[in-house]
């Protein structure tokens, strides 16, 4: 039999319906990425390849609806993952995918090999950046990987077509270790990167590599320190890797799990330092003004939306979209619309302190907070919330309006509340126009052009600032009051609002228990200062995808194992705002379009309909093993020796979640 080519590790790795024979296993279609050998010579072509993976590893946040299914935004439809036993192990799993990563190790391999003997025509200075692209999209692919299933395997070759092989490099190496291994590529990546390189900052920089730098190591750090003596974290009791000889007799290679974490922190610190003194003095300015005509000025509310980003220091990588070249997106339509039905929750709103700095319940000079309307909530409050939280009557467009562009919203309208439309509806009442341009131009279906930020430099300020104090417990540290003065100032505070202290002396954390930020292993913080730093971080970087990030890695879901939690949008009953609707149906049944007013005053969307079908009708809940994905079933019987017994395996499987197809997590 002749052996082809294939992916190792890879959701592409079928196994046959018998699953009996060395071919079933071996005898693969040949990888269609792979690289002729006469490719990889020249600059352009490593260009070409490294181009590859901008679309399919780098990240870019759209708008403002990129926190769905955590406690600050939610969809028009909840997620499996808080319903009891709807998340279940699966025979395969997209997300198990060695492609990336086969095709990277293959083009940085192929690529220094030919570098190193002088075969690559074109400039050094350009091979020299395409390579440190290379490293970073190795890098960033593990990340995600590891973030979705914790332990892996290290692959940094491009395997042969041998069973025996393959299965050796199934082992899984603990959560730390390809931490570790990441930063590693991280760094490398940063010895080959040039800052400047790309005047658009379209591309990978030294400076994009330095703050994932922070933020992996910011994750790890906070991943072993609240994971510490579980099952997720290497010789924590219960830990599955312990069951397989070659993680046998684990040790730390900074000898303790807490000597560990603090490794990563102090690395998470560092590298932010290096970033934040970069960019302090750079970050973009919010006025406080939402733009409802052409001459109102608010650089850090178009910030987001802009086409051309390059024009903002402070993001450090972007994404270019061009409507000539059909590269598109919808993200103005949502702007326009309830975006996407990803709603901001009432916990969403109260985590913004008020203008004076002071969380809403605090006493307050001259004023009480008041959520009966949302006009009444923007006009007190946090200036970054104020400026994005959508309220009826504003402007949605003002510019280019003689575009023929028909889908565009001119003023916006009450919140469509009963709407179930994806596009139309308002899942919570309370919408975000964070991303928004007010150009109707850019209001064509699926055919928007603005730019999409990957990273941005006030990321790194609030990673050394977290980091800092978890070493430390000292808000006086370092930089941790400049940084956190800096963004304050660049969010539009005033007066003593910029000073993080008038938060932290006004918060009860009794308060704040909405919040899922204010908990980790199941206990709410006792901490005021670190639940503001946690509070200062989701306040900043609100719907840009990195909620659930947080709250993963500080272990902040364990209290809904026993205490379901309730998601809340806007203010309905009893406020001006229930007038706004002629037609609301509150009786629980399955034709109900408003949560009851005996449940909450406040909308619940998941608890509209009570009947026996609504698995969210009594709120989230949550299973410990939902931290990680299962690992699928298939990838248990590729690598076991019969090919059919589980228990044959190289791999092992995620805490508390069975080795059987099908089913829900134990625990």
């Amino acid at each position: 039999m002749k052996l082809k080519s294939f992916r190792i590790l890879s959701n592409a790795l079928l196994l046959s319906a018998a699953l009996t024979s060395c071919e079933s296993f071996l005898d693969k279609e040949p990888l269609s990425y792979v690289t002729p050998e006469d490719y990889l010579r020249s600059d352009d072509q490593i260009q070409a390849i490294a181009n590859g993976f901008y679309t399919n590893v780098a990240p870019a946040t759209l708008g403002a609806f990129s926190d769905g299914n955590t406690d600050i935004q939610a969809g028009l439809s909840a997620n499996g993952m808080y319903a009891e036993g709807q998340w279940k192990v699966a025979l395969d799993n997209s997300n198990w995918n060695w492609e990336q990563v086969r095709n990277l190790n293959y083009a940085i391999n192929a690529t220094l090999d030919r570098f190193e003997k002088g075969e690559i025509k074109g400039s050094t200075y350009n091979i020299e950046q395409y390579i440190g692209e290379l490293y970073f999209f190795r890098a960033y692919r593990y990340f995600i990987m590891m973030r979705n299933w914790g332990d892996l395997p290290i692959v940094t070759e491009v395997m042969p077509a041998n069973e025996e092989i393959l299965v050796a490099a199934n082992k899984r190496r603990p959560h730390n270790e390809v931490a570790r291994f990441i930063i590693a590529n991280l760094d490398t990546a940063r010895t080959y990167l040039k800052d400047g390189f790309d005047a658009t900052r379209n591309r990978v920089s030294r400076d994009v590599a330095t703050l994932t730098k922070s933020r992996v190591a910011l994750y790890e750090g906070t991943w072993l320190k609240y994971f510490s003596g579980t099952p997720f974290v290497a010789n924590g009791e219960g830990w599955p890797g312990k069951s397989k000889d070659y993680n046998a007799d684990y040790q730390y290679k900074a000898g303790s799990v807490e000597n560990e974490s603090k490794y990563f922190l102090e690395i998470a610190a560092e590298a932010a330092q290096e970033v934040a003194e970069k960019y302090k003095g750079q970050l973009t300015q919010n006025t406080g003004i939402v733009p409802q005509a052409d001459s109102d000025v608010n650089p850090y509310f178009y910030m987001f939306g802009a086409v051309d980003m390059s024009v903002y220091p402070d993001i450090l990588m972007w994404r270019a979209y061009d409507k000539s070249q059909s590269v598109t997106n919808s993200s103005e339509i949502a702007v326009q619309f309830g975006n996407w039905g990803v709603g901001v929750t009432r916990n969403g709103v109260e985590r913004f302190v008020m203008n004076d700095g002071k969380p809403w319940y605090a006493s307050h000079n001259g004023f009480a907070y008041d959520d009966s309307t949302i006009g009444s909530i923007r006009e007190v409050t946090d200036p970054r919330l104020s400026i994005f939280l959508k309220e009826p009557g504003q402007k949605n467009i003002f510019k280019n309006m003689e575009s023929s562009v028909t889908h565009s919203v001119p003023v916006e309208p009450v919140p469509d509340i009963t709407n179930d439309d994806s596009q139309k509806g308002y899942s919570t009442g309370y919408t975000l126009r964070k991303g928004g341009t007010f150009d109707k131009a850019l209001c064509e279906n699926g055919l928007s052009y603005n730019g999409a930020i990957s990273f941005r430099a006030t990321e790194a300020l609030l990673n050394y600032i977290e980091a800092e104090y978890l070493l430390t417990n000292n808000i006086q540290s370092g930089h941790i009051l400049e940084y956190w003065k800096t963004i304050r100032t660049a969010a539009g505070f005033k007066g003593d609002a910029i000073d993080p202290m008038t938060t932290i002396n006004a918060t009860d954390m009794a308060m704040e228990k909405s919040d899922w930020g204010s908990y980790s292993a199941g206990k709410q913080l006792t901490d005021a200062v670190l639940f503001n730093i946690r509070r200062e971080r989701c306040c900043e970087l609100f719907g840009e995808g990195l909620r659930m990030f947080d709250l993963i890695r500080w272990r902040s879901f364990d209290q809904m194992i026993d205490e379901p939690y309730h998601v809340e949008g806007f203010h309905l009953w009893n406020t001006p705002m229930e007038v706004w609707y002629d037609q609301l149906v509150y009786d629980g049944s399955s034709s109900a379009n408003v949560s009851s007013p005996e449940v909450s005053e406040y909308l619940r969307p998941y608890e509209k309909n009570m009947t026996s079908g609504n698995l969210f009708r009594n709120g989230y809940t949550w299973k410990m093993a939902h931290y990680l994905q299962p690992m699928p079933i298939r990838q248990f019987l590729l690598t076991a020796a019969d090919h059919a017994s589980v228990e044959q395996s190289s791999l092992y499987q995620n805490p508390y979640w069975p080795t059987t197809a099908d089913m829900p997590a134990e625990k």
